[in-house]
């Protein structure tokens, strides 16, 4: 592997380890400073926000195929509604995105198969 890889990979990781930390280590002092038993009491707004937030960006550019095609298109439009359809159903995260993932994946083996 190239040199520029590894740093990308690097830096990615590092980015991705700071996302998580950083408000973890934040809440850690401002419930010590503020000396409270319950956090979710002391939570500031912007901590509660940011996981959705998160997810929706990723979401958004989950939606566009890397590789722009009528059978790439076809299989992200049918795994986005089977995954909408066992949310409704299951108002969890876990099954809609495992359903979506193995639609959206058969669908490409399937269409890969045929054509």
């Amino acid at each position: 592997m190239d040199k520029s890889l590894w740093l990308l990979m690097l830096a990615c990781a590092l980015g991705t380890f700071l996302l998580r930390a950083l408000p973890l280590i934040w809440m850690r002092r401002h419930l010590l400073h503020r000396s409270i038993s319950n956090g979710t009491e002391a939570m500031p707004v912007w901590l509660t926000v940011l996981a959705p937030t998160m997810i929706a960006a990723m979401f958004g550019v989950s939606l566009v195929p890397a590789n722009p095609g009528i059978s790439s298109w076809f299989a992200t439009m049918l795994g986005g509604l089977c995954t909408i359809l066992v949310w409704q159903r299951t108002r969890s995260l876990g099954w809609p995105v495992c359903t979506g993932v193995a639609v959206y994946g058969g669908v490409v083996v399937l269409l890969k198969m045929i054509g």
